[in-house]
């Protein structure tokens, strides 16, 4: 792979540049905003900030960055939320961590930290162990007041009333809390405030070497814990140009499906409680069980993990693992079936969450929606088509495209997906190969226990690559994975060294949450409740 894949531009031309990369080049989709703080740098550049913009084509292929250096940060640069409305969050998260300005930015406040810190954390002066509490909420009326001038809606003309859904409500996960402005039953304006789960994930990752940083991104989307390692993993090895061997690949693609099963499994037997569908909870959640089970006696661990490694993982599957996968597969397979036959016809069900929240696909490509969201939309992207890895063009499934972008879209596409993720580990299951799962590098992965407890060579060996962690080359590199809730990517500069100078986290649920206060207006509050769940809003990814 290539490091360092990047456009350097002119911040004054910032803005006229991204336009037309959107608009003539065909780069539709905006993965991502960050900024790098080069203050540590041994080499430093000609400013302190550089800004890193991230797009995707419409063809779903090609990625192009941008980065900009930041001449005053104070003064800032040019908003581009006229181009793309996910940049309204993303702007917002870098002026939050990075202190960064974005000029003509109509709501630029804090997002992951409260309104009452004092810095901005991901700067390379601020101490790791500075924490700040939070005394005091905030109404949010600064941004719900402009949203009804907007709509030209006074509160007490036209009575108005203003509630908060969550953040202690079960259907948010006491994790969102989302302010509606109701006319009746009806949502008329909302505004969402997130940041109750952020913990610090990337300024603990510039903390901790490369293999210590897996433990963590078990917290980001802990539904489907070894995603999360997985595509950490894979960006690292991209940087540093490895391949896994050829069963390590099929173990990561098997346990990679099973955990996308899973995912969406708690989604839709969670969403199909909150409308009082608890029947089709438990045929859903007790196979989830099963397969957590099955992750417990492999790893040691049935929620976070921890499995993989730099180079591969940290063992091979045991002894009777295919008997007791099959079991778990089967159990899934009746509950998928089973929980389908008592809604595909039902009424009630199909009245309740079609044409509600609906999408366009226009539309979900601004808020920059990826995977199942996505594609529910009727748009056909999925990494693992447009930008094969491990293989996955080997295997015979197929993409679930939907039509509307309802609610009913976004859980029939993971209904049916489950099915197709299914099709791949069988299929997997029969293919893999004996042999190595993780590269045959002692700069890169453990030596044997043998060794180390037999020999100098072999404790050294080991005392080296937990202190100084694993050598990744200089440079910076964005890699992106399929994961359960869409395009999960890694920014990572290296300075050369075992710890990452910068991780940034490309999260899928951050960019599903921003929209939707905007999607769940002209709805109901119980439609509001529904659209939540079929989004999928994982906190831990999303406020990291």
């Amino acid at each position: 792979m290539t490091l360092n894949n990047f456009v350097l531009i002119e911040e004054s031309k910032l803005f006229e540049t991204i336009a037309h990369a959107k608009n003539e080049l065909g780069f539709t989709l905006l993965l991502d905003i960050t900024a790098i703080d080069n203050l540590d740098k041994t080499h430093p550049a000609s400013t302190r900030f550089e800004l890193i913009y991230i797009l995707r084509h419409c063809d779903f292929g090609k990625t192009i960055t941008y980065k900009t250096s930041v001449k005053d940060e104070e003064v800032g640069v040019d908003s581009i939320t006229s181009l793309f409305g996910s940049a309204e969050w993303g702007e917002r998260e870098v002026y939050d961590q990075y202190g960064i300005n974005f000029k003509n930015h109509k709501g630029l406040k804090r997002l992951l930290n409260h309104m009452e810190f004092v810095g901005h954390p991901l700067r390379k002066d601020y101490e790791i162990t500075k924490g700040q509490y939070c005394t005091v909420s905030q109404d949010l009326m600064d941004e719900m007041k402009p949203l009804l001038d907007d709509r030209k809606l006074d509160m007490n003309k036209d009575d108005l009333m203003v509630v908060n859904l969550g953040p202690s409500h079960p259907a948010s996960h006491g994790t969102i809390r989302t302010l509606a402005a109701l006319d009746g039953e009806k949502i008329v304006a909302a505004a969402s405030e997130i940041g109750y789960l952020h913990r610090g994930f990337e300024k603990s990752a510039e903390n901790h070497n490369y293999n210590q940083i897996i433990p963590y991104t078990d917290r980001l989307n802990y539904c489907s814990a070894i995603m999360n390692n997985i595509a950490f993993s894979k960006t690292v090895e991209d940087m540093m140009g490895l391949t896994l061997p050829e069963r390590g690949i099929y173990i990561r693609i098997i346990v990679g499906e099973l955990s996308r099963v899973i995912d969406h499994l708690v989604c839709l037997a969670a969403g199909l409680l909150d409308m009082g569908g608890q029947t089709n909870y438990w045929y859903l959640y007790n196979p989830r069980d099963n397969a957590y089970d099955f992750l417990s006696k492999l790893t040691g661990a049935r929620l976070t993990n921890s499995y993989m490694r730099i180079g591969g993982m940290t063992h091979d599957l045991y002894d009777g693992w295919e008997n007791d996968l099959a079991d778990v597969l089967t159990k899934i397979d009746f509950g998928i079936s089973e929980s389908l036959k008592m809604i595909t016809h039902n009424r009630i069900y199909n009245d309740r969450i079609q044409n509600v929240s609906p999408v366009s696909a226009s539309q979900a490509l601004d808020y920059g929606f990826t995977g199942p969201n996505l594609r529910a939309s009727g748009v056909a992207y999925d990494l693992r088509f447009a930008k094969p890895y491990y293989g996955y063009e080997t295997f015979d499934f197929k993409m679930v495209v939907g039509s509307v972008g309802d609610t009913y879209d976004r859980m029939m596409v993971r209904f049916d997906e489950m099915n197709e993720s299914l099709k791949i580990i069988r299929q997997a299951v029969k293919r893999i190969p004996d042999g190595a799962v993780s590269v045959d590098d002692r700069r890169i992965t453990m030596p044997v226990k043998s060794c180390v407890y037999g020999g100098i060579e072999g404790m050294m060996n080991q005392f080296k690559l937990v202190v100084d962690g694993v050598q990744v080359p200089e440079g910076e590199y964005y890699g992106a994975y399929e994961a359960a809730n869409g395009e999960l990517g890694f920014y990572i500069v290296s300075d050369g060294s075992g710890t990452p100078y910068k991780v940034k986290v490309r999260p899928p649920s951050f960019y599903h949450m921003s929209a939707y206060p905007k999607i769940i207006e002209n709805y109901q509050v119980a439609d509001a409740i529904m659209t939540l769940g079929s989004l999928n809003i994982i906190a831990g990814e999303m406020d990291r």
